[in-house]
C-alpha cells in the first residue's frame, strides 16, 4: 500500500479535478473571469473585450449555456457580467434565472462585447478579458486551468501577477511541479488499496451525474441520444448492460450540452470527461450488483486513470476528452470483472488502439454520439482483456509498456494533431 503522504497527496489532486460543474467548462471559465473583472471594476461594465485562446472558442460556439435556452459566448459573457459571482467557480451562474436571462438579452442588444482569438497565447486555455465603464477599466486573465486566475488589474494598477503567467514554458514548468506525478502502477495500488474511507468521497460522482443522467432520460435535451436509446433503440440495443451503459452516459450528456440547469461532477476540467468517467462504471456495477466498496474503487480508478493521462495530454488538445475518461471507465469495468492490474493495461491498451485519433471538433450536444462510441468501445476493450487478448506492440502505437503507450497517445493528441486542431478550428469559424 502507499504511504499516507503519497495517498494524502493523491487524494488532494482527487479534490482538484473532480469536481462540480455548471454548464460546459469553456463558457462558464469565460463568464467566471468576466465576473472576475467586474467585480474589480466595481460596477455593470459598458463594454467587454475578450482575447481567447482557439480551444475555448471551439469549446465555447455550439453547447448551450444551463438556464437560457440559447447557445455560445455571448449570453455566457452577459449573464457573467450581470450576476456571475467569482467565488462560486464552475458553479459561476448558478443564480440564472428568467429576470437575468432577459436583462443578459437587453444586454446584448447593446453590441458591447467584443470577441478576439487571439494565436499567440500562452497557454491552449486562455482567457484575457477588458471591462470598462467611462474611464474606469479591469483586467482579469485566467490561463492552463479553467479558474486559475494569473493576472489582475484595476486602472493600470496590478492587484495580482503570476510570475512568468504570460510565458508558455514557464506555465508548463510550473503546472509540472505543482501536480503529483502518476505512474499507472500508482494509480492502481492506490485505487484498489486504499483504506476505502479515504476515497468514498467519489461517490458524489455517481449522485451528482446520475441525476444528471436522469433528468435528460425524462425530457428532451440535445440531440437526446440517451433516452431514444433507452426507448425506442430497445429493439436494436434490447435490455443489456452495454445499452445501460451507454443510455445513461449519453443522457448526462445530453442534459449538459443542451444547458440543463444541472451540475455534473467534472474531471480535469471537462463535465463530459467527468460524466464518461463515471456513468458507465455506475451502470455497470449496478447490473452487476457491486457492492458500495467495489463501486468506490472502480470509480477512483477510472477518475484517477483519466486524470494521469490528462497530465500528459493537457487541459485542452485536439483530442478529444472522451477517449481519456472512455479509457478510465474501462479500467474500472474491467476491475469489476475481476480484473488485476495486467487486465487493467490490457484493456487501456485496447482502448488506445481503437480510440486514438478522435479528434475534439468542440463541445456541442452532438458529443453524446462520441461518448457512446467510446463507452462502447470500453466495454469491447474490457472483454478483450479478460479474455487474454491485448493489442500487441507490433500493432500501430501501442508499446509493451503501459506508461509509454499513454505517452504515445497524448504525443499524438498535444503535439502531431496541432494542425487538425488549427484547421477544425478555421472550419467551425467560417461556416
Amino acid at each position: 500500500m502507499l504511504n499516507k503522504t503519497k495517498r494524502d497527496q493523491i487524494i488532494s489532486l482527487i479534490n482538484r479535478e473532480v469536481v462540480p460543474a455548471l454548464g460546459c467548462t469553456e463558457p462558464v471559465a469565460v463568464a467566471l473571469c468576466v465576473a472576475k473583472a467586474r467585480e474589480l471594476l466595481g460596477e455593470m461594465p459598458e463594454k467587454i473585450r475578450l482575447s481567447l485562446s482557439g480551444n475555448i472558442i471551439k469549446n465555447a460556439m455550439g453547447v448551450g449555456i444551463p438556464g437560457t435556452g440559447m447557445i455560445g459566448l455571448p449570453i455566457a459573457v452577459a449573464l457573467g457580467a450581470l450576476i456571475g459571482k467569482s467565488d462560486l467557480g464552475l458553479e459561476v451562474l448558478q443564480e440564472v434565472n428568467e429576470e437575468a436571462v432577459e436583462k443578459a438579452k437587453v444586454f446584448l442588444d447593446k453590441d458591447c462585447i467584443e470577441i478576439i482569438h487571439d494565436e499567440e497565447v500562452p497557454s491552449n486555455l486562455f482567457i484575457d478579458t477588458v471591462v470598462s465603464h467611462g474611464t474606469q477599466t479591469a483586467r482579469a486573465v485566467i490561463s492552463r486551468n479553467h479558474t486559475h486566475f494569473v493576472f489582475l488589474e484595476k486602472n493600470g494598477e496590478r492587484l495580482y501577477e503570476e510570475e512568468g503567467w504570460n510565458n508558455a514554458d514557464a506555465e508548463e514548468d510550473e503546472a509540472e511541479a505543482e501536480e503529483v506525478q502518476l505512474d499507472m502502477k500508482t494509480v492502481y495500488e492506490f485505487a484498489t488499496e486504499s483504506p476505502i474511507e479515504e476515497i468514498s468521497f467519489i461517490l458524489k460522482a455517481r449522485d451528482m451525474n446520475k441525476k444528471a443522467a436522469e433528468l435528460a432520460l425524462a425530457h428532451d435535451y440535445g440531440h437526446s441520444l440517451g433516452a431514444m436509446i433507452k426507448n425506442r433503440g430497445a429493439r436494436y440495443f434490447g435490455d443489456t448492460t452495454v445499452a445501460h451503459m451507454i443510455s445513461y452516459t449519453s443522457a448526462a450528456c445530453d442534459a449538459r450540452m443542451g444547458g440543463a440547469a444541472i451540475a455534473v461532477m467534472s474531471n480535469s476540467g471537462s463535465g463530459n470527461q467527468g460524466i464518461t468517467a463515471t456513468m458507465p462504471v455506475v451502470a455497470y456495477a449496478e447490473d452487476c450488483d457491486a457492492s458500495d466498496e467495489q463501486l468506490i474503487r472502480a470509480l477512483t480508478l477510472s477518475h484517477l486513470t483519466s486524470i494521469y493521462i490528462k497530465q500528459n495530454l493537457g487541459r485542452l488538445s485536439a483530442l478529444c476528452g472522451c477517449v481519456v475518461a472512455s479509457t478510465g471507465a474501462s479500467s474500472g469495468i474491467t476491475w469489476l470483472m475481476g480484473g488485476k492490474y495486467e487486465e487493467v493495461c490490457a484493456a487501456i491498451k485496447n482502448m488506445i488502439a481503437n480510440l486514438a485519433g478522435m479528434l475534439c471538433d468542440g463541445a456541442k450536444p452532438a458529443c453524446s454520439l462520441k461518448i457512446s462510441s467510446g463507452v462502447s468501445t470500453a466495454m469491447m476493450s474490457a472483454l478483450l482483456a479478460m479474455n487474454e487478448h491485448c493489442v500487441t506492440k507490433l500493432e500501430g502505437i501501442v508499446s509493451d509498456d503501459i506508461d509509454e503507450t499513454i505517452r504515445n497517445l497524448t504525443a499524438i493528441g498535444k503535439e502531431s494533431m496541432m494542425e487538425t486542431d488549427k484547421q477544425v478550428l478555421q472550419i467551425m469559424i467560417c461556416k
